[in-house]
């Protein structure tokens, strides 16, 4: 989006846990336009060298956005089979695509539908976010090869089952707020589900300060200060939604390592949910890798023995948009929807029972 309002009060709040000047974090002057490059052409891409911070670290500040790979299935399409990149031909084919949505929407043509009163242009409903390009890979997953989850052990295969609700799942009348996931209550997306790309929202920023990075995310506006002075984990004891994050640098690739989540929370999913909730063995390795002014690879490896039978890796770019800034995100104050749904639900119930009388 072109227009976005940042939260003063909470980077500031964030900044002076970790000792960032907040009125310091400039975006970066680059090209808006810089996209993920072709496998074939990566090696062209690591001779730019990322600045460092005045003690030395790889700078890796500003505010980020995977809208680019909003539409991206996590899985592979069969029909790819191991093919992680789309041809050129796809990729025009997406990108006049795109041209199309964005063109009705600024035309803002209302028209009347049934369902949802008015909508805008195409199936894309109202003057919601889209990708600004094409993504060019053809899933989130790039390993294994083929794109796809690596088969579930029982106890994976038990939780399959017991997916709670979100907003976009069958929606099954709910017995209390504990039949919805994390996500919708509010609590939190998890650490997977607050930086793989939804349809809108999708703002990370990252600040840096001696001896600590801090991540924090545009929806739920949940932040994680990662130390990374060597200090162990704490134990097993402590555990929370967003785990215990410890964090170093491999060259100019920061890796940041969490363990520690709660069990049966969020999932490894969009927004932390419709997908199997994860267990108490989770353990997850990001790597944030800068490779130009404007673009940071992100990939993330999963390993959780209890849940799946193999470890597997998501990664995707995020980039530096001209004018992207992070919403609040006020998600308790406004959240009728939860209250609603609980209390249509009892009212219908009532009167089911009075039906039958």
């Amino acid at each position: 989006m072109s227009s976005r309002s940042l939260t003063p009060a909470l980077v500031l709040a964030i900044a002076l846990a970790t000792g960032v000047d907040a009125s310091g974090q400039g975006r970066p002057a680059g090209p808006a336009g810089a996209t993920m490059p072709h496998a074939e052409t990566a090696v062209a891409v690591t001779a730019w060298i990322p600045p460092k911070t005045p003690w030395g670290d790889p700078d890796l500040q500003g505010i980020y956005t995977s809208d680019d790979y909003m539409d991206t299935p996590l899985e592979r399409p069969a029909a790819f089979g191991e093919r992680r990149y789309f041809t050129e031909e796809e990729l025009d084919e997406a990108a006049a695509k795109l041209a199309r949505q964005t063109e009705a929407a600024l035309q803002g043509t209302l028209q009347r539908t049934q369902r949802l009163g008015y909508s805008v242009g195409d199936a894309r409903v109202g003057w919601g976010e889209r990708p600004r390009r094409p993504a060019r890979q053809t899933s989130l997953i790039v390993d294994p090869p083929n794109g796809k989850l690596p088969p579930l052990t029982p106890e994976g295969r038990r939780r399959q089952s017991q997916i709670k609700q979100t907003a976009i799942s069958p929606q099954t009348p709910p017995a209390s707020w504990k039949d919805f996931d994390f996500y919708i209550r509010c609590i939190s997306r998890g650490v997977a589900g607050s930086i793989l790309p939804s349809s809108y929202d999708n703002g990370t920023q990252i600040l840096q300060a001696p001896g600590f990075v801090t991540i924090l995310h545009e929806k739920i506006h949940e932040a994680r200060i990662i130390p990374l002075d060597e200090r162990p984990h704490v134990g097993t004891g402590i555990r929370g939604y967003l785990g215990d994050s410890r964090g170093h640098f491999e060259g100019n690739t920061l890796v940041v390592e969490t363990t520690n989540f709660l069990d049966d929370t969020t999932s490894i999913g969009r927004n932390g949910g419709n997908a199997v909730s994860t267990s108490d063995a989770l353990r997850l390795v990001e790597r944030f890798t800068r490779v130009d002014p404007d673009t940071m690879n992100y990939e993330l490896t999963v390993d959780d023995p209890k849940i799946f039978s193999a470890p597997w890796k998501v990664a995707f770019p995020i980039t530096q948009e001209s004018g992207y800034e992070l919403f609040e995100y006020t998600c308790h104050e406004t959240n009728y929807s939860m209250t609603n749904i609980l209390s249509g639900t009892r009212a219908q119930e009532k009167a089911g029972a009075a039906k039958q009388k």
